[in-house]
């Protein structure tokens, strides 16, 4: 049986210390993240090495959402657009929609090549006027029925190509007016508003088989907790949006969450997280979230089976060749993708990435 946490890892090759650490507490799965990307054939051997401490095909995960948060990056592989190029290359939702799903499903072939079976993404979050910009440019659009729009198509491209899609922040972070990787946001838009605007993509993606919480308060829903760590928000969650899939934290580290991270771990599973998210790889770190975390069991459990089982073992063909070209048309020279995974380093200004978020969780 497997424990309701994801675990990072210190650097491109599992150390003896990691490796019998997660053999111990077993982990449902594994996030990377740029710390642990090399070459191909070594995140290749990283995500075996991974699962064979584990003693099976655990699910591992990234972000890959392109912009500025893009693990898998030049010289081995593509740089992708952010999430609102798409919208600004075509000027037309409907054609945007064919744009994204194929930049998702280009990126679930780069993914699904190394072993990773699991994108933190599409962002869902709809962002309002002088929000921090933490969301910016990672969302799709600044309305929520456009967001839900591409949100969909990046989803169906990453299913196509055997890669799990995770939504997210649930239930919206895109009025926040912080960031919570420093401090704790607190949004204060009352339930109406809050169900017209930042609820509305998630609800319309709730049939996705995994969504992240935000570490965000809502004043309308819990006046203290953020909704990670909220029995009243993931109640709503749950009933209100719909959503009946594997439900992870939003990374533990992050300054928006208090108390010890034994302590954080065990506040996000009792308000009903399925699985907790600790990215960094330190080990002293681990060993405290694993005091809060216990075995994978019951509801949890068979919504971890329920979101295995939607991976496609037979991806959609693709003609890689043509569809980075045609990728590369489409977005009228603003990303060299026709190129292939080949790319060289001279292509990263195009899309450079902002240092405060390239290797973090978000």
């Amino acid at each position: 049986m497997t424990s309701a946490a994801i675990y990072g890892c210190s650097g491109h090759r599992l150390t003896d210390e990691e490796r019998a650490f997660f053999a111990e507490v077993r982990p449902w799965g594994f996030i990377l993240f740029r710390r642990n990307i090399g070459s191909p054939d070594q995140v290749r051997a990283l995500t075996a090495d991974l699962r064979d401490s584990v003693g099976w095909d655990a699910p591992i995960l990234i972000d890959q959402e392109g912009g500025r948060v893009q693990r898998m990056g030049p010289p081995h592989w593509p740089k992708y657009p952010p999430g609102d190029a798409y919208l600004k290359a075509t000027n037309d939702p409907l054609a945007a929609r064919g744009l994204v799903r194929l930049g998702a499903r280009l990126m679930a072939h780069d993914l699904r090549a190394v072993g990773i079976t699991i994108d933190c993404m599409p962002v869902l979050d709809v962002p309002v006027p002088g929000a921090h910009d933490i969301i910016g440019d990672r969302a799709y659009a600044t309305d929520p029925a456009t967001v839900a729009l591409l949100g969909r198509s990046a989803a169906e491209g990453m299913l196509a190509g055997g890669v799990l899609p995770v939504i997210k922040h649930m239930p919206g972070h895109g009025r926040a007016f912080a960031d919570s990787h420093k401090e704790l946001p607190t949004v204060h838009a009352d339930l109406d508003t809050l169900d017209a605007w930042d609820f509305a993509p998630f609800k319309a993606l709730s049939d996705m088989p995994i969504a992240m919480t935000a570490h965000v308060v809502f004043t309308a829903i819990d006046k203290k907790r953020p909704a990670t760590q909220s029995k009243k928000a993931i109640k709503l969650i749950r009933q209100h949006l719909g959503f009946n899939g594997l439900l992870l934290s939003d990374d533990l580290v992050m300054n928006a969450l208090s108390g010890t991270l034994t302590e954080r771990a065990e506040a996000s599973l009792k308000a009903g997280c399925d699985l907790v998210v600790h990215w960094n790889g330190d080990m002293a770190e681990m060993r405290q979230v694993a005091e809060g975390v216990g075995k994978l069991k019951g509801k949890s459990a068979r919504r971890a089976d329920a979101a295995l089982a939607r991976i496609v073992h037979t991806p959609e063909p693709l003609d890689e060749f043509e569809a980075r070209a045609r990728f590369g048309a489409m977005l009228d020279g603003k990303l060299d993708a026709a190129r292939g995974p080949d790319v060289g380093e001279a292509q990263a200004p195009l899309l450079a990435s902002s240092s405060a978020t390239r290797d973090r969780p978000v």
